[in-house]
């Protein structure tokens, strides 16, 4: 765990640097805002490790998480999970104060490596040569997207925030995103949901991409009540935090079943790519921080998250790679839908 994190932060250090000297980030809250973000995913990436040891202990002893069992709860481990993953997103969260969700966003490709790192050693899920490359691909994607990142638009008052949100281009977004996931809980899980991974993911993937919109106009609404301008005394800074309530307890129930279900080296890229793609579409949607580029910035940032992608693909496609294949148990089927399962002792 440790060398990991002191490789992030290596590259803080390197990336912060190059920002600078260059002068390749247009404000100095972009390099707050991207060392947050860094910070995060090594929180996050260590946390998706822990909680599974913690999840694979509580299945021991009672019903799996992925059955919907909850006994999980009462599993250090998975608790101390849950606190390394919360410092995460309390940095995540300040880096959205910062920082536009462009470039906060993709730099999660980074817990990817963190987790998929942490779990060739510790869970023993080896990580193949070809996933070491797409570990890399996530870092030179990741690097291409900092070193182009647009400016924050500047945000005076929860009520232009409120405005924004309340244009018809996000309000079609969110209606469509809240009809998806209620119907991937109530007809599609029932059905399949305990085979297909990504019907999972995709109810996390929605759900987080309301989070970081909603997480974003609070963090905004903190930094402007730091400064001097209270913005808790209007009632849309309210409606955002309970959205940003239900939104987190909704993914924190289904990753943990798409965690305790399936490999997390396979989870964690998929749930990125997934989260990340509608993020940055419902942040277009919103703040419209596309249209204040060139066509350079926009084709550079495309092309270093198409690298994230593909690194990310590549570590998916050589996740079982170097793994010696069990001999599970005939009465239970394959999760991921590639043959058989085996079993927990």
């Amino acid at each position: 765990m440790f060398p990991s994190v002191l490789l992030i932060f290596w590259i803080v250090g390197i990336v912060s640097e190059v920002l600078i000297l260059e002068e390749m980030v247009s404000s100095i809250d972009n390099v707050r805002g991207l060392t947050l973000a860094i910070s995060s995913s090594a929180f996050i990436g260590s946390s998706f490790v822990i909680k599974k040891v913690g999840l694979k202990k509580a299945g021991d002893s009672g019903v799996r998480a992925g059955s919907g069992g909850y006994s999980y709860l009462y599993e250090p481990l998975w608790w101390l999970g849950m606190i390394t993953m919360i410092l995460g997103e309390i940095a995540n969260f300040a880096a959205y104060a910062f920082a536009p969700a462009v470039l906060v966003t993709p730099l999660g490709a980074l817990s990817i490596i963190v987790s998929a790192v942490l779990a060739h050693f510790v869970l023993k899920e080896k990580l193949h040569m070809f996933g070491v490359v797409g570990c890399i691909l996530c870092v030179v994607g990741s690097i291409g997207i900092v070193l182009h990142a647009p400016k924050e638009r500047e945000i005076d008052s929860m009520n232009e925030i409120w405005h924004l949100a309340t244009e018809p281009g996000f309000i079609v977004y969110s209606c469509m995103a809240v009809v998806a996931v209620l119907f991937l809980i109530f007809w599609v899980v029932e059905r399949s949901g305990h085979r297909k991974m990504l019907v999972y993911i995709a109810i996390c993937s929605t759900m987080g991409s309301l989070t970081v919109i909603s997480v974003k106009a609070v963090a905004i609404a903190l930094k402007l009540s730091f400064s001097g301008s209270n913005q808790f005394i209007y009632i849309q800074t309210w409606f955002f935090i309970v959205v940003v309530i239900i939104c987190c307890l909704v993914q924190l129930n289904y990753l943990n079943k798409a965690l305790d279900s399936f490999n997390t080296a396979v989870v964690s890229p998929v749930y990125y790519v997934m989260f990340t793609i509608l993020t940055i579409v419902a942040n277009m949607i919103m703040y419209k921080d596309s249209f204040s580029r060139n066509a350079t910035q926009i084709a550079t940032q495309l092309c270093g998250f198409v690298t994230i992608v593909a690194g990310t693909f590549l570590l998916h496609k050589t996740r079982d790679m170097g793994n010696a294949p069990q001999p599970p148990p005939p009465d239970e089927t394959c999760l991921d839908g590639e043959g058989v399962r085996p079993g927990h002792q």
